[in-house]
């Protein structure tokens, strides 16, 4: 072809495309409505103006999600059956006997429920007073700002009217994480988190936009202590990761923040009469710790908020919920292998922590009766060893505080399996040290100890009002490997 021919053929095209252009109505475009969030705005009504498609799928959180889809942290299903974690855990009755957990103690609802959640459970569960609102409400920093120390002295209910009427059942809002005027992620919980990282040598300001986008989680997932007076009422809160450092924040040094002071000692456990602390829902320090998917960059909106298209808007899914629960979307962003395949390398991961957990948890709660045989054996006039009788406690504390963690944290170990399964092991280990320990002495006390321990665990379960009920037998949950059956 001539180059004349060629310029004309492109030139007759171009003049085409201009009439069909010319012919044709301009497209039609949506006009821009700006809608400007107030500051401190906490109504999530306010920002759904501004950003419908996040506040809807934000609602849908209060909707029940797919039980069947999980094998192990079932939750709620359409039923509202709730999920009683002490009957599929008989163990943690014995060990939280003299603690509300030891009461009522079940698997999580969605994030709609959280308050909510608190407002029907047993009262002993939010004895502790207005710290219990900590990481429930959005009005939170708002209220421990303007009441200082009695947010923490006040019951959780005189605490609880402060909010609002309209929201008294609203959970984690848009506020919490985001700032109004950019949507770009924001730490409102300066008086716990803020001050732990900065405990941590941790500047919020220096941290990435991947870091950032975990801390918003942290703010929550995370465990923490109410420390007491010498009258046992809470005087403030705070994460015990004094001595940490990000990256890092190792159950070894959670407990020696815990063992430190006295103060720190929440409840009496009744079986061994020890005032012990508590470990609560701590998936930020499990994931943070090394594990494979935090050193690959990995963020916990990348799997509980992936990327989902909702007409033509490509948005973070705001129905946060498991992976598992949603086919797993969000690891198939990064992994080649089918959903069905990635399911079942989570199912093995939690059947074999689930397994390890049932070891190291009944191990606990056999020396927790020990302990309570040697306390009668002393009550009697018995010459325990004292020094073999400290020993054996340190050794127990350090085997049920690692029980407490894995209990609580809410991944069944997928979170971090090999710091799981660490963790498990040397719980059991502990317990099992500590057994040895207290058997030797009260033999030498001269105190018949049977071989097999009797953990009266249906004195435990039983007795717990009428919250025992909400567990449904026929769906409990078996060790797949049929670990208590051996032990």
């Amino acid at each position: 072809m001539k180059k004349w021919q060629t310029v004309l053929m492109i030139g007759t095209g171009l003049l085409a495309g201009l009439l069909v252009t010319a012919c044709s109505e301009p497209p039609k475009t949506e006009a821009v409505r700006p809608v400007k969030i107030a500051d401190n705005e906490i109504d999530p009504e306010a920002w759904g103006k501004a950003f419908p498609i996040e506040y809807e799928l934000w609602k849908k959180t209060q909707e029940p999600t797919p039980v069947a889809k999980s094998k192990w942290k079932k939750g709620w299903d359409s039923d509202k059956i709730v999920y009683d974690k002490l009957s599929e855990y008989p163990f943690m009755a014995l060990l939280f006997k003299g603690w509300g957990f030891g009461i009522e103690y079940n698997e999580p609802r969605g994030h709609w429920y959280m308050l909510s959640d608190q407002t029907e459970i047993d009262q002993s569960r939010v004895k502790a007073g207005g710290g219990c609102l900590t990481c429930k409400s959005p009005y939170v920093p708002a209220l421990e700002k303007q009441m200082g120390k009695d947010y923490y002295k006040k019951s959780y209910k005189e605490v609880w009217s402060q909010i609002p009427e309209k929201h008294r059942e609203l959970g984690a809002a848009c506020i919490d994480c985001h700032d109004n005027k950019d949507m770009s992620l924001r730490l409102s919980r300066g008086f716990t988190l803020v001050k732990a990282l900065n405990d941590m040598g941790v500047a919020p300001k220096d941290t990435t936009h991947t870091q950032m986008r975990s801390l918003v989680c942290a703010q929550c997932h995370v465990t923490y202590i109410m420390n007491k007076d010498k009258d046992m009422k809470t005087e403030g809160v705070f994460f015990p990761w004094q001595g940490s450092k990000m990256g890092a924040i190792t159950i070894e040094n959670i407990i020696k923040v815990m063992k430190s002071d006295p103060a720190y000692l929440e409840w009496k456990q009744a079986v061994t009469g020890f005032k012990v602390a508590y470990i609560r829902h701590p998936e930020f320090e499990l994931y943070s710790n090394n594990s494979v998917h935090w050193n690959a960059g990995v963020s916990c909106p990348d799997c509980h908020m992936p990327y989902t298209k909702v007409g033509t808007a490509k948005v973070s899914d705001h129905r946060i919920m498991s992976p598992l629960k949603n086919d797993l979307k969000g690891c198939v962003q990064c992994h080649a292998e089918s959903p069905e395949w990635l399911r079942q390398q989570v199912f093995a991961i939690q059947d074999r922590t689930a397994s390890l957990i049932i070891r190291a948890g009944y191990q606990a709660a056999t020396v927790a009766k020990l302990f309570e045989m040697a306390n009668k054996a002393k009550e009697e006039g018995k010459a325990i060893d004292q020094a073999t009788y400290d020993k054996a406690k340190d050794l127990y504390l350090e085997s049920f505080y690692r029980v407490i963690f894995l209990g609580a944290e809410n991944s069944l170990g997928f979170h971090n399996p090999t710091e799981a399964m660490r963790m498990a092991g040397d719980a059991t280990t502990f317990g099992f040290k500590a057994e040895v320990l207290l058997r030797d002495a009260m033999a030498k006390a001269g105190v018949a100890v049977p071989e097999k321990i009797d953990l009266e665990l249906p004195k435990y379960l039983n007795n717990r009002g009428d919250k025992k009920l909400n567990f449904r037998p026929e769906q409990e949950l078996k060790d797949p490997f049929g670990t208590q059956d051996r032990l």
